[in-house]
């Protein structure tokens, strides 16, 4: 490589360039000379040449015209090298204005033929990332989001391809969530549509039998009454909890304070009470002796255990107790709730916190309620920074909330 760099190299052409141009001055002084010596022989040709000698000299004159020479040779000599730079300084001219398919014409092995081949594959290389770009820009544009520009570390325009591509995985997580929440919507609208018309239609049955005086005693008008005023009761139920759910979804301020859950989940016992007496239930906690504290809004948060504590009642009342565990564990404060009834299946556990979703096939309001009270219980947990679970097995059902401690727990 070296030895190459020694013979292919534009300094022998400039020092090539030199020598003749000395040698061609030397060559015209040489004949200059020897003309100049003849024409003084004839007159009157003589007379300029001998006023020049005598009054200015010939070695002055031979200085001045051996210098004018060199650089007129020099120029004229060197003027094949100058033209190739000037084409290279085009081509680099036409590349810095975006056009990478120009090729500057290799004339040379030395040095200005090699910055002429790196110059090209510079430009090639552009012009082709350049392309694999708007390929994938033109195929981004068309909607295929999982294209992926391939990035190139090394070179600066993958920083761009690497941005393009973070920004289509940004764009299609966006209208997959726009998708997403369209699909919300339009479930949410056929979950109310349904569940709204199935007790509207017994009311408007039961109410048509009485505008027709379709029935044959007081007795069974007040039955018929009573049973529309239980359907309506479930049908103002459903929208109070359908407005909790939205308004729960859709953001609220929460009154965020230090809350012990022990004293919390005692206190919320002792409403329920009396309907644990009528189910025959017994409700044992289990907690240490010591405060168990979480950041919360305690409003809220009794909505949610509400429904967990009625739930274990509704569906574990072939038990007598109701176990509720209460403990810390890795930076958590947990809370378990425990009934000894009917197993939630495999296949119904993964769906439970889903809206509108009941276990029961039949979807009877008796124990399926509105379909929304897991999923505000959900709502009601996440919003507060907590998760919650549930799993079951022949033995018993749990449902178990976690939150973090207020020193891990950001209000």
């Amino acid at each position: 490589m070296e030895k190459n760099k020694l013979i292919y190299t534009v300094r022998w052409k400039f020092l090539l360039v030199f020598v003749a141009s000395l040698a061609g001055t030397a060559l015209f002084l040489l004949l200059g000379r020897l003309l100049s010596t003849y024409i003084l022989a004839f007159r009157p040709y003589n007379i300029p040449i001998k006023w020049v000698v005598n009054n200015i000299g010939s070695t002055p004159v031979l200085i001045v015209t051996g210098i004018a020479l060199f650089f007129v040779l020099y120029f004229l000599l060197s003027r094949t090298i100058i033209r190739y730079l000037e084409q290279i300084n085009q081509g680099l001219k036409e590349i810095s204005n975006g056009h990478f398919d120009y090729t500057i014409p290799i004339k040379s092995s030395d040095e200005l033929g090699m910055i002429a081949g790196h110059v090209n594959v510079m430009a090639k290389e552009l012009n082709s990332y350049l392309q694999e770009i708007t390929y994938g820009l033109q195929e981004i544009a068309k909607g295929q989001f999982e294209h992926v520009i391939p990035v190139k570390p090394s070179n600066d325009l993958g920083l761009v391809a690497d941005s393009i591509n973070q920004m289509s995985a940004q764009l299609s997580h966006s209208i997959q969530e726009e998708r997403n929440a369209e699909k919300t919507k339009n479930d949410l609208i056929t979950g109310v549509s349904h569940d709204l018309r199935t007790p509207l239609t017994s009311i408007l049955g039961f109410l048509e039998l009485i505008e027709n005086d379709r029935y044959k005693d007081e007795i069974e008008l007040r039955y018929y009454v009573n049973i529309a005023y239980e359907k309506a009761l479930s049908l103002k139920n459903l929208i109070d909890d359908l407005f909790e759910y939205t308004r729960i979804n859709n953001g609220f301020p929460l009154e965020i304070v230090e809350l012990d859950m022990d004293g919390f989940i005692r206190q919320l016992i002792e409403e329920f009470v009396p309907s644990l007496e009528r189910a025959e239930m017994t409700c044992r906690i289990h907690a240490a002796d010591q405060p168990f504290k979480i950041a919360a809004d305690g409003d809220r948060l009794v909505r949610a255990y509400e429904n967990l504590i009625s739930n274990a009642i509704k569906y574990g009342n072939k038990s007598k107790y109701i176990d509720i565990f209460i403990g810390e564990e890795r930076d958590e404060t947990f809370v378990k709730i425990t009934n000894y009834g009917e197993p939630i299946s495999e296949r119904d556990l993964p769906f439970i916190f889903d809206r509108f979703y009941r276990v029961e096939q039949s979807r009877s309001k008796e124990t399926g309620g509105t379909g929304l009270g897991l999923a505000i219980t959900k709502s009601i947990i996440e919003v507060h920074g907590g998760k919650i679970s549930a799993y079951s097995d022949e033995r018993q059902t749990t449902f178990e909330t976690r939150f973090p401690l207020p020193r891990a727990h950001t209000v």
